[in-house]
């Protein structure tokens, strides 16, 4: 099997998988007052203090729960992987 069709089944698995993934509707909340997208990208921002946190105390939680669903989920990954830094060093390259 070549290399790119070897890529093209997995990522093709991946996606399947994916597909089965869901939140339970005790999860979602469609209050005014339950976190949206701001509080996903400030809770996906300052995820590696409240993962350390947690580890100390069982008040903190890293993620939200009942959130708005799909809007706090987006905000809370471009949080960890933009504003966390995620993207940016592993683009850096070493000087030698």
């Amino acid at each position: 099997m070549g290399r790119a069709l070897k890529l093209s089944v997995l990522t093709g698995l991946s996606l399947t998988l994916a597909a089965c993934a869901s939140q339970i509707d005790a999860g979602v909340a469609k209050e005014a007052g339950s976190p949206g997208f701001w509080w996903g990208l400030w809770h996906g921002f300052i995820f590696p203090w409240s993962f350390i946190g947690s580890l100390f105390s069982p008040d903190i939680a890293v993620y939200a729960v009942p959130n708005r669903g799909g809007w706090y989920d987006f905000g809370f990954f471009l949080g960890v992987t933009v504003l966390g830094g995620g993207s940016f060093f592993g683009s850096k390259k070493r000087r030698s």
